[in-house]
């Protein structure tokens, strides 16, 4: 998830941040009198990322110098008013020439109605094969079947932050059982603090950021492939106790109700300020607490995230079959607009662009800025950078687990996650029960499936 990030790296509640709309709905990439080529660019940007004002000068700027024959026209929005747009434009048949997007999941308009363009061919023109992690290059990894985006990521949308500051002043150390988690929320209300903090308030963040691990601990690894197969359904024993379990976080007060309000700009300063003992959220969420390079000013000081943050997984949970697991998919990238033609100086340069956006160059940017956690560049030795505390540590998680499990908005279709993460929101009000979340899932994939 965002998303992913993934993403998906991946949201806020709150309206646009930042929106630069250079572009109205039906603008196209178009050669202008003088020579240059203008092409319209949705971009995805989080202005309460640290570093995020500084991706104007270093990313699209650097380009700007680098290829005067091409004017860029961004438009640059988060959240949901951009995957709203997104809609909107592959409503209206006017998709802008490149395209910010998921490599299934949130972007699954894209793939399946087949408006971003196969860059397999430009990949293997150009010699890039070679320079990216081969599953970065997975046209199966993709929900439209080819190489739709060039990735630059690969995404864990589960981690599991860990405030030991919070943790020593109640006396606790940090849980590595849910027995251990549970037996901690007490005294943590006693002192005044959350047990875990999360931004619920936006369905996709219980979904992408916890619940996709957690059906992967009761279902175990390949449980998707089981229901696409028609071998499994979703009212299945293990589908119903990981529903369950969510609703066991928050009659054991471990997940406050609360937090089904609380915005996902908000939850990182709730962090940052003590509010509670851990948080839940994406690989991606480092680079909001990391210091912003333009104010030298960090939400959480790098000599603080030495000492008293710790990032892993979520604890083991007793009947779990599968646990020290948690969910990834392949990162956020870059598309192109299948309507450009083929051979076309403006395909030529909206291949510059994407090639740049996902290059070595951008990649070691994010990774040093936090915007990435593993880069799909293949020439990129995180050690040789002068990274933050939890730079380090998020580059490292995959230390932390022995198994990866599927990211359910990268697996299933939005007809199919939107009702579970709905779903996920009224099991935590208490409106309806884990079974009755299982079977409106599956009802809606079984008419979903009817329609292939």
């Amino acid at each position: 998830m965002k998303r992913n990030a993934s993403h998906k790296l991946f949201g806020m509640a709150s309206p646009v941040r930042a929106a630069v709309s250079l572009f109205a709905l039906g603008g196209c990439a178009k050669k202008q009198d003088s020579g240059k080529v203008t092409l319209k660019v949705l971009n995805y940007l989080d202005m309460t990322s640290a570093n995020s004002a500084d991706e104007i000068s270093q990313v699209w700027d650097a380009f700007a110098r680098a290829n005067p024959d091409v004017v860029i026209e961004r438009e640059d929005l988060f959240n949901e008013p951009f995957h709203n747009k997104v809609e909107a434009y592959a409503a209206q048949g006017s998709l802008p020439d490149v395209v910010y997007a998921w490599p299934s999941g949130r972007s699954t308009t894209l793939h399946t109605r087949h408006l971003l363009k196969d860059l397999s061919p430009l990949v293997q023109r150009d010699g890039l094969t070679s320079q990216y992690l081969p599953a970065s290059l997975d046209p199966r990894a993709q929900g439209a079947g080819y190489l739709a985006i060039l990735p630059r990521a690969i995404t864990s949308s589960h981690a599991f932050y860990v405030n030991k500051a919070v943790l020593r002043d109640a006396g606790l150390s940090p849980a590595r059982s849910y027995s251990e988690l549970r037996s901690q929320a007490a005294t943590l209300r006693a002192k005044g603090y959350d047990t875990i903090l999360m931004a619920n308030q936006d369905t996709w963040v219980m979904q992408s950021c916890l619940f996709s691990m957690i059906a992967g601990r009761f279902g175990g690894q390949g449980w998707e492939e089981k229901i696409l197969s028609g071998q499994a359904k979703f009212t299945d024993p293990a589908f119903v106790q990981a529903l369950e379990f969510i609703k066991t976080l928050y009659d054991d007060r471990a997940l406050a109700r609360s937090t089904i309000t609380t915005d996902y700009g908000s939850v990182i300063g709730q962090f940052a300020t003590n509010k509670g003992a851990y948080m839940i959220d994406g690989d991606w969420r480092v680079g909001a607490l990391i210091t912003d390079k333009s104010t030298g000013q960090a939400l959480i000081d790098p000599a603080r995230q030495g000492s008293d943050i710790e990032i892993t997984v979520f604890p083991d949970i007793e009947n779990a079959p599968l646990n020290r697991s948690t969910s990834a998919i392949l990162g956020t990238g870059w598309g192109m607009s299948a309507a450009i033609p083929a051979g076309s100086a403006k395909e030529d340069a909206a291949w510059r662009l994407i090639k740049w956006l996902s290059g070595r160059e951008i990649q070691t940017w994010l990774l040093n800025t936090g915007g990435i956690a593993t880069p799909t560049r293949t020439d990129i030795n995180p050690a040789d950078l002068k990274l933050e505390p939890m730079q380090t540590q998020i580059s490292q998680l995959g230390t932390q687990y022995s198994a990866t499990t599927s990211v359910i908005d990268g697996v299933f279709h939005s007809d199919v996650y939107n009702p579970l993460n709905d779903g996920l929101q009224e099991i935590g009000m208490g409106s309806r029960t884990p079974r009755q979340i299982a079977e409106t899932v599956q009802r809606h994939y079984d008419e979903w499936k009817s329609l292939q």
